[in-house]
C-alpha cells in the first residue's frame, strides 16, 4: 500500500467512525486528503465546550434530530506512524468515541489504550473520561497520565479516580511548566500556565512540536489580557507556531439571553478577531477556533458569524481534521 492511499484510508475510517465529519481545508492548513502517511499529525476528536452539543437539559436544540449539528467535546489526538503511537489531549466525557476514531485513524494494533494522555485541567470536560479506563470499562493497566502537580494530587486524593491510580489503571507522569518532554525522536511536548478557574488544579496549554511544524492548544483561558499580565502575549506565542487551536467558547456578548456576559472567563471569538486585525494573513490562518459552546453560532458552518470568521482569514476546527506536524 503506498503513502496516499494509507492516508485516504486513514481519512476515510475516520469519518466513518465519526458518522459523518465534515473535513475540509481550513485557512493554511494542508490538503484535505491529510497528511503523508509517514509524518506525525495531530487529529480534531472533538470541538465543543465541555458539555458537547447538545447539551444536557437543551431540549430544543436542533441537534437531537439533526445528527450534523451534533458535537464532540473538545479534544486532540496525536499519532507519530514511525513508532505507531498515540496520545490524547484531554479525556473527555466522549473518551470512548474518540479514542476509537483515533485508534482508528492511526491503524488498528493489538495495544487498545492510549499511549499516554496530557490533561489540561480539571473541569468536567477534560479529564472525566478517564472514567473508561477503570476495571468497569477498558481495565487498562498503567496508561500514563501526563498532569501538572495540582492535577496529579487531585486525582491522586479523590475518588473514584483515586481509584484509578491506586488499582494501576493509569501511571500519573508529573509536569512542569514550561519543561519539555520527548515523547518519541520527532515530538515534543510543552506545557504552559494559563489563567483560567482554578477550582481544583491549575490550567495549562499545550505546545506540541513534531519534526516540521508546531501546534498551540488553549482549549480554555479566562482572557488574553490576564496572559499578557503574567509575561505571555497571544502574539508571541502565534509567532514561534505554525497552528494554532485556541478557546472560542463564546462568539460574543449577547449570545445567552438576559445574561450579562461581559464577566463570563474566556475571550469571545469577536474579541481575539479584534486583537488580531492588524496581524498577518498569516497569523490569522494560523487560529483554529475551538471549544466552542452549544450556543455559539460559528458552530454552523453556514451561519453568518462562520462566515465572518472565515472572510476575515481565521478558522474554525472541524472534528475529523488532521495536521502534519
Amino acid at each position: 500500500m503506498d503513502g496516499s492511499t494509507s492516508t485516504l484510508l486513514r481519512v476515510a475510517f475516520a469519518c466513518l467512525v465519526f458518522s459523518g465529519c465534515d473535513r475540509q481545508a481550513a485557512p493554511g492548513g494542508p490538503a484535505a486528503n491529510g497528511p503523508p502517511a509517514d509524518t506525525p499529525f495531530i487529529m480534531v476528536l472533538g470541538t465543543a465546550q465541555d458539555g458537547g452539543v447538545p447539551q444536557a437539559g437543551a431540549h430544543d436544540h436542533p441537534a437531537w434530530t439533526q445528527p450534523d449539528r451534533r458535537h464532540l467535546a473538545t479534544s486532540l489526538g496525536l499519532v507519530d506512524p514511525a513508532t505507531g503511537e498515540r496520545w490524547m489531549f484531554e479525556a473527555t466525557p466522549d473518551f470512548r468515541q474518540q479514542w476509537h476514531a483515533l485508534d482508528t485513524a492511526a491503524g488498528k494494533r493489538e495495544k487498545n489504550v492510549p499511549d499516554g494522555i496530557f490533561l489540561t485541567h480539571a473541569h468536567m470536560g477534560h479529564y472525566t473520561g478517564l472514567m473508561f479506563l477503570g476495571h468497569e470499562s477498558l481495565g487498562a493497566t498503567g496508561v500514563p497520565v501526563h498532569a501538572m502537580e495540582q492535577m496529579g494530587a487531585f486525582l491522586r486524593t479523590n475518588g473514584p479516580w483515586s481509584q484509578l491510580v491506586t488499582l494501576g489503571n493509569i501511571s500519573l507522569q508529573p509536569l512542569a511548566a514550561d519543561s519539555t518532554i520527548h515523547l518519541t525522536e520527532r515530538i515534543r511536548v510543552t506545557p504552559l500556565r494559563v489563567p483560567h478557574r482554578q477550582e481544583f488544579s491549575e490550567v495549562v496549554a499545550y505546545r506540541i512540536e513534531g519534526p516540521t511544524r508546531s501546534v498551540l492548544f488553549v482549549p480554555d483561558i479566562d482572557s488574553w489580557e490576564e496572559w499578557d499580565a503574567e509575561g505571555t502575549r497571544l502574539e508571541d506565542v502565534l509567532a514561534d507556531v505554525d497552528l494554532a487551536y485556541v478557546d472560542a467558547t463564546f462568539y460574543a456578548d449577547g449570545e445567552i439571553p438576559g445574561r450579562d456576559m461581559s464577566t463570563f472567563p474566556h475571550p469571545f471569538i469577536a474579541h481575539t478577531m479584534a486583537r488580531l486585525e492588524r496581524a498577518s494573513a498569516d497569523t490569522k490562518a494560523k487560529i483554529r477556533f475551538i471549544h466552542l459552546n452549544h450556543t455559539n453560532p460559528a458552530l454552523v458552518a453556514a451561519s453568518p458569524e462562520r462566515r465572518a470568521i472565515e472572510a476575515a482569514g481565521f478558522g474554525v476546527a472541524v472534528r475529523g481534521d488532521m495536521e502534519s506536524l
